[in-house]
């Protein structure tokens, strides 16, 4: 099996709502993005609603032909409940601020261990996948083991921006912490600013790489090969095996 493709469409419900309207229509982008090859639709619904509303997510499940993976902060009690109602194939838990303006780190699995715990049982006893963000660091991976998440999501927002000066340096902390993850029998995730340019490289260094949630580069590129040529540039990273 190869890595999935999870296409992240909150970008596409931002430029929605900035006019307001239903236009770009994101319901009809979440079919499209399965159409056009995508493995599974990522949204990350946040407080406010600014760009996913709840209403969006609820609409999206009905008609989800592949994997539904839904971020957010499981503090949030209507995000609880909100995943319960769906009932996605897999929640990813995120540490988020409210009012943040984008992801930018990962659980402390040490210190958290017994609220993520409790959390991720609740989840699972639904019948949910459970994934949790993590920064690259080793001892959060074997942490996270006993925290009962079925896989791990590796931020990778540092190895995105060193990627270009030395992409050696860039991803030796992910190669280490996965394989950390893979010994203890967790499933790796990983996403946050990956793109056309550096995600051949982060998908070879990691071979047991199940799924990429990409959202923001992907929707940008589509501005200028269109959507589905867009998806299909990213798969075919990910089904790239040469350096």
């Amino acid at each position: 099996m190869g890595t999935k493709l999870s296409v992240n469409i909150n970008k596409i419900a931002t430029l929605r709502n900035s006019r307001g309207g239903n236009n770009p229509d994101v319901i009809k982008a979440a079919i499209d993005c399965q159409k056009f090859g995508a493995d599974g639709i990522t949204v990350h619904p946040r407080p406010d609603e600014r760009h996913i509303t709840y209403n969006d997510v609820r609409e999206i499940s009905k008609i989800i032909t592949t994997e539904f993976n839904i971020e957010g902060n499981p503090t949030e009690e209507k995000f609880v409940a909100l995943v319960l109602e769906v009932m996605p194939a897999q929640v990813t838990l995120v540490p988020d601020a409210i009012g943040q303006l984008t992801s930018n780190h990962g659980w402390n699995t040490i210190k958290e261990k017994d609220y993520l715990k409790k959390t991720i049982e609740l989840f699972k006893n639904a019948g949910i996948r459970v994934s949790i963000f993590i920064d690259p660091v080793e001892e959060m991976a074997a942490a996270a083991a006993d925290t009962g998440t079925d896989r791990i999501e590796l931020y990778t927002e540092y190895y995105a921006k060193t990627y270009i000066k030395n992409r050696e340096k860039a991803i030796a902390d992910y190669i280490k912490t996965a394989r950390i993850a893979e010994a203890k029998g967790l499933g790796i995730n990983a996403g946050h600013d990956l793109d056309l340019e550096n995600l051949r490289y982060f998908h070879q260094s990691i071979p047991y790489l199940l799924e990429v949630s990409i959202g923001h580069a992907l929707i940008c590129d589509a501005l200028y090969f269109g959507l589905e040529n867009a998806v299909q540039l990213y798969k075919r990273e990910l089904n790239s095996y040469y350096k």
